[in-house]
């Protein structure tokens, strides 16, 4: 029954938040994280009865599976962005600019946090320095996708954004993969290995791929059995569910140190890009798919802002390298998309407003920053805590500003819609 009110009381509170967000015109995401934190286990969770709140992270993790289930709705959702007519316009250019933007906020995080490490080198190694680099290459698409769907976001940043976001993650488990064993070799842990380095990130990618795709035609071939919309759309949740599960496997080769994993976000997002290229009717079964998912993400991002720890702030030397971190990251990002544009020769409003939008920062880093406890006993710890502290200002300001950056460049704009009261401007 605790887990049941926890649920029900979540989601009451992120809907209640978001009335009030709405008067100050905030996107929804940022009320449902702030509702989180409200009722989180570091603020008033340990004052609500009954186990409404959350009394410690243990609570929170138990619903885990929840929120992989989410991540896999978002990742499908995106997958909708592939479809071979939209990448001939938009894929060249998506693939350079993500390419770029994501080695510009690396270089600019070493070289930042480099230079901080010359004045205190015995608080941040090396390592940790080349860690959180590579960590600053992830951009949330939870938090972006979000916000394009409240405000119905619509023209050429948002037809880029999209498709960016979703390849920021096979760049980032390539760029991540190279530089922890970089790290790990400075701390002393092992020889630098060609193995490590390459392969196993590559077979983490091109695994993630090959099960999406597997599982995109048999998605596809199974749908033709089923004739009515509730049983295509309950059969396409069949499968997203199906490829979450097998993408938590993990993968290891006797005797060698090649073993790998599979993205979620990589394969649910091929699921989806094989089945809406192939599928006749899979505009509107995505479309379907979407409605039904609301309630979840709702949950989701409640349960993301009841984890954000707020003891980071305790650390001073946490918020003077996490500040840092956030202003290298964020002038990478932006500097990087802008140039990047430039090159694409993508239009001036996409050269000024893209890089804004690809701030948010959240479960990708935070995943990679439990391989840094892993590999990095030296570190590890202040890598996820700077990481954290990073989130925590991401996620509550990061939505904030892609609606700012989408609706100045002209994807979001008022309009007029009609409800049961009356017609209403949102």
């Amino acid at each position: 029954m605790t887990v049941l009110l926890q649920i029900g009381f979540s989601m009451f509170a992120g809907l209640a938040m978001s009335r009030l967000a709405k008067l100050i015109k905030l996107p929804a995401v940022t009320a449902y994280l702030v509702a989180g934190l409200l009722i989180g286990p570091f603020l008033l969770g340990q004052m609500f009865p009954m186990g409404l709140g959350f009394q410690s992270l243990e609570q929170i993790d138990a619903l885990g599976i929840l929120c992989d289930v989410a991540l896999g709705f978002i990742a499908f959702s995106i997958g909708d962005e592939f479809r071979l007519a939209q990448l001939k316009r938009t894929g060249r250019k998506a693939a350079v600019i993500a390419l770029i933007q994501a080695l510009a906020a690396t270089a600019a995080v070493d070289i930042a946090l480099l230079l901080l490490h010359l004045a205190i080198p015995e608080k941040l190694p090396v390592s940790a320095c080349i860690t959180l680099g590579a960590i600053a290459t992830a951009t949330a698409p939870a938090a972006t996708l979000m916000v394009i769907n409240q405000y119905k976001a619509k023209g050429p940043v948002t037809e880029l954004l999209l498709p960016i976001v979703a390849l920021d993650d096979a760049i980032g488990l390539v760029v991540f993969a190279v530089s922890i064993g970089i790290a790990r070799t400075l701390e002393g842990g092992s020889a630098l290995n060609a193995v490590t380095l390459l392969l196993n990130p590559l077979l983490e990618i091109v695994g993630s791929l090959a099960l999406g795709g597997l599982m995109g035609l048999l998605l596809t071939f199974c749908e033709r059995f089923f004739h009515s919309r509730s049983k295509r759309m309950s059969i396409s949740i069949t499968f997203l569910l199906i490829t979450v599960a097998l993408s938590k496997l993990k993968i290891a080769f006797p005797g060698s140190s090649v073993q790998f994993g599979f993205s979620p976000l990589l394969s649910c997002m091929m699921l989806a890009t094989v089945f809406c290229n192939i599928c006749d009717y899979s505009e509107d079964m995505m479309a379907k798919v979407d409605r039904w998912t609301a309630p979840l993400y709702i949950l989701f991002f409640v349960l993301s802002g009841a984890e954000l720890n707020l003891r980071v702030f305790s650390d001073s030397a946490v918020i003077c390298v996490g500040l840092i971190y956030i202003l290298a990251r964020s002038a990478g990002k932006i500097f990087g998309s802008a140039g990047a544009s430039r090159l694409m020769k993508c239009e001036p409003k996409v050269q000024k407003y893209l890089g804004p939008t690809l701030l948010p920062q959240a479960g990708v880093a935070l995943g990679m920053t439990v391989t840094v406890a892993e590999q990095l006993p030296g570190s590890g710890t202040m890598i996820r805590s700077i990481v954290l502290f990073s989130v925590l200002i991401y996620e509550l300001v990061g939505p904030m500003i892609t609606k700012i950056a989408l609706t100045r460049a002209g994807d979001i704009h008022p309009e007029l819609r009609r409800s049961n009261r009356g017609v209403v401007t949102t």
